[in-house]
């Protein structure tokens, strides 16, 4: 018996945009030339993750780097006095990396009118051929806080065995530099810095798995998926800054989004699962067991009865939420109790979950993930999880924001872009983009980076604030000029 439709139904969907006649900051003021205020945009330096690298699209290509919100700024910033800026393109627009010959990331998404799929071909570009810098643009995909200041985070030696980053290798001065040692080499008189995204970010696409049960967070550690700890962000967010204002450079700074503003969290639904009344009823028998189970464990003092409750399977005719494997409840796995609860609207469904929820395991029609077989964690970030991700952003945060007032930068509220987007929709040039999956305008087919017209909006975001803060008047960018998404092939 087939109990989940198909999940196709989430991106067949019309790319058409509405477009209203409202004018907000976006449109682009044309009553004078463009200056720099009580800056200097000689010697531009950029410092981040994968937003400032320009990754859309679950890669790295080079029509996506040109886009990107800190190469959109660099072209502000020419008609203010701004000088050369360098990014280290990749070698196409197909996407991915080869290590040795050896495909180590794949190449980019596009949308074939049912869903996205990976662009034919082989990436041809090879982390070992080395670029010669320095470049302005020190984004480097992947990166957290702390290895902007890591020695040998751009070691080739050590790209294989994950020590070191494919995307900086290629571009390092040295084996043993640093991303901040490469910017202040170059002695910058602006700067940006978005970083801090990625310190959370991994934690959550993977479904919170990563740190301990309960969200303990280990200072002395920091695996791929680690939540770094608030008081670490802090001290290394604090000696970046000191680093690169220490010779006077003015710069600009952003704080983070919540993860729950990004598509990659919102687009798979909790509660997709149609149920007739003979399925519902077939479904229960086969939990009834488990919440028998639970009832004992009630009345042996090893569960309360509210969470016996929570825990507790039924389903019922029409839509029902999907059933997770729940750690942070009580574990009565010594008992042969396992810990399933529903989903509630708490819980984020991670993207990829969409093609996984509802298939059958061996084509078996009794074993259907995420109705008779519970999803695994890495296919949710249940509501604990998300308040661990919250409490660490919230943290971030206060950081960012303490250190740009005091060091008096310009700060950009990407938090507050992000959530507008997830809520009302921001409207510029006649276009409102949205944080919806694919139809949008503001993020790419990954579900977590911005499309072209999302960088467009963000390096408009850093130049409003720019202007705020230096008495700058850079101009704004026409984000119609600007597609939603690029095609299978680009020109």
């Amino acid at each position: 018996m087939k109990m989940i439709k198909n999940f196709k139904w989430l991106l067949l969907v019309s790319l058409t945009f509405v477009a209203c006649n409202n004018d907000d900051s976006n449109t682009a003021p044309v009553e004078e030339p463009a200056t720099s205020g009580s800056a200097s945009f000689a010697k531009y330096v950029a410092l981040g993750d994968s937003f400032a690298a320009g990754y859309s699209d679950g890669a790295l290509f080079k029509k996506g780097q040109a886009g990107s919100y800190v190469n959109l700024l660099a072209e502000q910033f020419v008609e203010a006095g701004g000088g050369e800026f360098k990014t280290p393109f990749t070698s196409d627009n197909i996407g991915g990396l080869l290590l040795g010959g050896n495909v180590i990331a794949s190449t980019r998404l596009y949308f074939n009118g049912v869903g996205p799929v990976a662009v034919d071909g082989l990436p041809t570009t090879e982390v070992t051929t080395h670029l010669t810098g320095p470049f302005n643009n020190l984004g480097v995909p992947g990166a957290k806080s702390y290895h902007l200041v890591a020695p040998g985070y751009g070691n080739v030696a050590g790209v294989a065995t994950g020590v070191a980053n494919p995307y900086f290798a290629r571009f390092a001065t040295a084996a043993g530099t640093t991303v901040l040692a490469d910017a202040l080499a170059q002695a910058p008189t602006f700067f940006s810095l978005w970083i801090g995204g990625n310190d959370v970010l991994g934690y959550a696409t993977s479904g919170g798995i990563g740190v301990d049960q309960k969200g303990n967070l280990n200072p002395a550690t920091y695996g791929s998926n680690d939540i770094t700890d608030p008081n670490v962000f802090a001290n290394v967010y604090s000696g970046l800054v000191t680093n690169l204002t220490a010779n006077g450079a003015k710069g600009v700074v952003a704080n983070l989004p919540y993860i729950t503003a990004l598509p990659y969290f919102t687009t798979v639904p909790y509660n997709p699962v149609p149920l007739t009344v003979a399925a519902a009823g077939q479904l229960n028998a086969g939990y009834a067991a488990y919440n028998g189970g639970l009832q004992y464990a009630v009345s042996v003092g090893l569960l309360s009865a509210a969470e016996a409750a929570i825990r507790t399977i039924k389903f019922v005719e029409g839509a029902n939420a999907v059933v997770i494997d729940d750690s942070y409840l009580t574990n009565l796995t010594a008992y042969g109790i396992p810990s399933y609860r529903h989903a509630t609207n708490g819980d984020l469904m991670v993207l990829p979950s969409m093609s996984f929820i509802g298939t059958a395991i061996g084509g078996d029609p009794t074993k259907v993930n995420g109705v008779s077989v519970p999803l695994a964690d890495k296919w949710v970030l249940s509501k604990d999880e998300v308040a661990e991700v919250k409490v660490a952003t919230d943290a971030y945060n206060v950081t960012i924001k303490t250190i740009a007032d005091s060091k008096g930068l310009a700060f950009v509220d990407t938090k507050e872009i992000m959530t507008r987007l997830s809520t009302e929709g921001i409207v510029g040039n006649s276009f409102t983009l949205t944080s919806t999956y694919v139809t949008g305008g503001a993020f790419s087919l990954d579900g977590v980076h911005p499309g072209p017209r999302g960088y467009a909006l963000i390096a408009n975001a850093f130049s409003t604030a720019i202007n705020a803060k230096y008495d700058s008047t850079l101009k704004k960018i026409d984000l119609s000029l600007f597609p939603i998404i690029y095609p299978k092939v680009i020109q």
